[in-house]
């Protein structure tokens, strides 16, 4: 009772000190919600006041990014990087690109990263930035041109021992090679290290590109697999159409499971024959057409404008499309409509009304900062590469990723049962990441 209550203190205390910031708020708030136990058998935890120094940003870096578009024109963007923890490692962290980006969203991308990074074993910290330029519809120069001035104030906080980005959202691989390139121009320094989600040209590592969407399903079929279940024959539906969404669709499919919906802002599709993969690819990597387009090609299946994909019935639930995807009404279409687990390849793509819902419901649910972070644990692995000069094959590759992704799923699962709340991966991911990055800060003194 006593650790609750000075949780509900330092939650206050955190929307006191970080107005409007709702998106930050909501991840504070639920990991808050899950570690009382822990500082209950941890009392020094309170005494070291880890919690409130966890809440606390390391570093925050906002800075202005002037380019010059294909007409000539100036544009003023801004351009963030907040640097939260580094008990465990250099920051690491995406970059997003995109118009919704402000300061809240990086504080809770980069805070939540803080125990995925934990979560994966690896020595990372956790950090995030970006800025709200938008590459859609930009020539490729003009991209370039954007990233070389967010690179020319970013470059002094970044080194392979200090902050490390990689990609997320808007972020690619053109992106990167851009950044990277300006990199080490100024630095007159190949420090491939500083950057990953790069071009296999380049230092890049095989599986980057599909680790998260990837890792996602791994984790997923670990929940099954606990429960004596697998994926052969499940029907599955996966929200968006990207990265993520596209190789955890793959990998689905790979494992005996039929994906038969996705999804872009604009509606989704439902081919009860199976997702086609091929013409997905093509769809969204080649041709960066609207889902819409899928049905031109396969007459059987169906495009529904303007709908949640959540509607669609389903066995197990992947979003990977952006955070708060899932509201408290699509929850209840998913449990009427069968589902029994939810697995986020997103970032927090469940609201907190929806999380509860399936709690109350008996879906078994897996938190973002686990089941999604088979992503920064292939970059820790492209680290791991560059810093010996090595290169290592894609089964390999996968096999290093599927080994992480299991090892999270059995702590989260282990840390549940051992604090009483078996079943809870929330809590037992919330739990062990933040235990982890406890014991170094105690370790490093008053840092």
């Amino acid at each position: 009772m006593r650790a609750r209550t000075r949780l509900e203190s330092i939650f206050t205390a955190v929307v006191h000190r970080n107005p409007g910031e709702g998106e930050f708020h909501q991840a504070v708030r639920e990991v808050l919600d899950s570690v009382a136990p822990a500082l209950d058998k941890h009392p020094e935890y309170a005494d070291a006041k880890i919690i409130e120094r966890i809440c606390e940003p390391e570093r925050q870096i906002i800075f202005r990014v002037p380019w010059e578009d294909d007409s000539g024109e100036v544009h003023i963007n801004r351009g963030f990087r907040v640097e939260f923890n580094s008990a465990l490692g250099p920051y690491k962290g995406g970059l997003r690109f995109h118009p919704s980006v402000y300061l809240g969203i990086v504080k809770f991308l980069g805070f939540e990263q803080v125990f995925k990074n934990a979560l994966t074993g690896m020595p990372i910290g956790g950090g995030k930035g970006g800025s709200d330029f938008d590459p859609k519809g930009r020539s490729d120069r003009e991209v370039m041109r954007f990233c070389q001035s967010f690179m020319t104030e970013l470059y002094r906080h970044l080194g392979e021992h200090t902050d490390v980005p990689a990609g997320d959202i808007g972020v690619g691989a053109r992106e990167i090679g851009y950044l990277f390139g300006q990199y080490k121009r100024i630095t007159n320094r190949y420090e491939s290290g500083v950057l990953t989600g790069k071009g296999l040209g380049y230092g890049g590592a095989q599986v980057r590109r599909e680790a998260t969407g990837y890792g996602a399903v791994f984790f997923a079929e670990e929940m099954l697999r606990a429960v004596g279940d697998s994926f052969d024959g499940k029907r599955v539906v996966v929200s968006g159409s990207g990265n993520v969404a596209i190789y955890a669709i793959e990998k689905v499919h790979q494992l005996g499971g039929v994906v038969v919906a996705c999804s872009d802002s604009s509606g989704y599709v439902l081919d009860d024959k199976g997702i086609d993969l091929d013409l997905l690819k093509d769809l969204k990597e080649v041709r960066r057409a609207r889902i819409a387009s899928y049905v031109a090609t396969r007459p059987h299946a169906t495009f529904v404008p303007g709908r949640s994909v959540w509607e669609v019935p389903c066995e197990v639930a992947v979003p990977s499309a952006t955070q708060n995807e899932i509201s408290a009404a699509d929850a209840d279409a998913l449990i009427q409509g069968g589902c029994k687990i939810v697995v986020e390849g997103a970032n927090m793509p469940t609201s907190p009304a929806a999380i509860r819902a399936f709690e109350q419901a008996g879906v078994r649910f897996a938190p973002g900062k686990a089941a999604n972070a088979g992503g920064v644990a292939a970059s820790a692995l492209e680290m791991q590469q560059n810093a010996s000069r090595d290169s290592w094959t894609f089964e390999y590759s996968e096999q290093r990723l599927h080994a992480i992704m299991r090892d999270i799923h059995d702590r989260c699962h282990a840390t549940a049962e051992e604090y009483g709340v078996p079943g809870n991966y929330v809590a037992g991911a919330n739990i062990d990441g933040f235990r982890r990055v406890a014991e170094a800060m105690l370790a490093h003194g008053l840092i």
